[in-house]
């Protein structure tokens, strides 16, 4: 286990940058691609056209968020096992996973298919912008299984310490999406058919070079038909972690749900408009934190199961300042240029002139996103379920949804923008009490690592063994 072992002994400064920075390399690829795609049909198709996605994405990466799930749930499972040095069970766990990966994503897109009118409608699909959704969701949905199958090989790519790797899996659909919303949209003039379809392919391109990864045998991982054996205590473990963020996942899209109707109420489709410029830029402001956490799992879950606790502590300590030192530099910019950068999405100066104050107040909270990631992350990243699961929900779940639901009635589509500062300050807070009680029950001595003399004897026996 070449790829991993370095997670327990190189210098913690400088494993959290090899991990975060191709993690957030990959994320701010991604956030492009978005923003660009947001362009394309903005500025060639319309402002329905950037409604319509809003309505779309929701759906898109609540299905594919199972593989997410399970792809984080056995991450964790697997950087603890390779911790502790047993192989065995992190190439069991990796087949499980391609097996939940593969079924549940397939059953889900078949209900979405069946359903679609209705689901379409319930996040936010009405009048003029369902007739766009529509054409976008229908030739989106058949590769919504390879981008579950992609993000699922993402985390375990992660988790066996290549991220690189896991970088070229999120930045090379971006760059497909890129060429071919050029292709489709501006040459072809296939106007949202052919953003769906530019998507659609970045998706297979994406879980197609995933896979070419673990065949190609530069993978510490198998992809090995003798490790798709179900096997129910396995499952559990993975499910129990994985829950946390399918949990996420779903509450996100509840969320979306409620934003896109109660925008829709307040505001028409011009407010869901605004919002899809909004939520587009939150990835690319989140980029680099986002980067920092997806750098943090691995490196805490690897530490956390071979019990060198002083690295878990200091992991959490350098990663919370790196990302709020970058998320403040983030907010000084898109407080600063704020006209501009919604200049980049659309020509229309009545949505440029809504967009600006709304978008300061959603990001008014963003210098702390960093400490309530991390917070979440770290329960994740030991195998705490329970807690991770509501540390991930404080701001959505208990804060967010509530916000959204009662300020608009007193101070309409106002109400809606500064429920998130709120919701992002109460959620920090939550988090900050929470990993401060998890730091605490953290030994103050590591137990010792295994010297290269006993090591090499357990591979001696481990050979003749087999």
């Amino acid at each position: 286990m070449n790829h991993s072992a370095e997670l327990g002994t190189a210098p913690i400064g400088g494993l959290l940058r090899k991990q975060a920075i191709p993690a957030a390399i990959g994320i701010l690829t991604l956030s492009i691609n978005g923003i660009i795609d947001n362009i394309f049909v903005g500025q060639y198709i319309g402002s329905l056209a950037i409604a319509a996605i809003t309505v779309v994405l929701p759906i898109t990466f609540l299905i594919a968020s199972i593989g997410m799930s399970i792809g984080v749930g056995g991450a964790s499972v697997i950087s603890r096992a390779l911790g502790s040095e047993d192989e065995e069970k992190a190439q069991r766990t990796f087949g499980n996973q391609v097996l939940w990966t593969v079924l549940l994503s397939v059953f889900f897109v078949g209900v979405g298919y069946v359903f679609q009118e209705q689901v379409l409608s319930l996040f936010g699909g009405k009048g003029e912008t369902l007739g766009f959704a529509k054409t976008y969701f229908n030739v989106l949905i058949p590769a919504i299984p390879f981008l579950a199958i992609a993000m699922m090989f993402n985390n375990v790519i992660r988790a066996q310490g290549a991220p690189n790797v896991a970088m070229a899996v999120m930045i090379i659909p971006a760059i497909v999406n890129i060429i071919l919303d050029f292709v489709f949209i501006l040459i072809l003039d296939w106007g949202m058919y052919g953003a769906g379809l530019a998507t659609m392919l970045s998706y297979i391109s994406s879980a197609m070079y995933a896979l070419w990864f673990f065949l190609s045998g530069r993978s510490d991982i198998e992809l090995h038909p003798k490790h798709f054996n179900l096997n129910l205590p396995l499952t559990k473990e993975i499910f129990s972690i994985g829950s946390v963020t399918l949990v996420r996942q779903g509450m996100v899209s509840l969320l979306a749900i409620v934003l896109n109707n109660t925008l829709f109420a307040y505001g028409g489709e011009e407010s869901l408009s605004i919002w899809g410029i909004i939520n587009r830029m939150m990835m690319f402001a989140g980029f680099p934190v986002f980067g920092v956490t997806q750098g943090f799992l691995p490196i805490a879950g690897y530490n956390y199961g071979a019990k060198q606790w002083s690295r878990v502590k200091e992991v959490i300590r350098k990663s919370i300042t790196y990302g709020t030192v970058i998320a403040s530099i983030t907010f000084l910019i898109i407080m600063v240029f704020t006209p501009q950068i919604i200049g980049i999405f659309i020509s229309e100066e009545e949505i440029i002139t809504k967009t600006t104050p709304a978008m300061r107040w959603v990001f008014l909270a963003t210098p702390l996103l960093t400490l309530q990631l991390i917070g979440a992350a770290y329960y994740q990243a030991i195998g705490k379920a329970a807690p991770a699961m509501l540390l991930s929900l404080t701001k959505q779940g208990f804060f967010l949804i509530p916000l959204i639901l009662i300020l608009p009635m007193y101070l309409g589509i106002f109400g809606i923008w500064i429920s998130f500062p709120i919701a992002d300050t109460l959620a920090t807070l939550a988090n900050y009490l929470a990993l401060r009680v998890g730091i605490s029950k953290l030994k103050s001595n590591d137990t010792p690592l295994p010297s290269p003399t006993s090591s090499t004897e357990r591979e001696i026996t481990n050979i003749e063994q087999h």
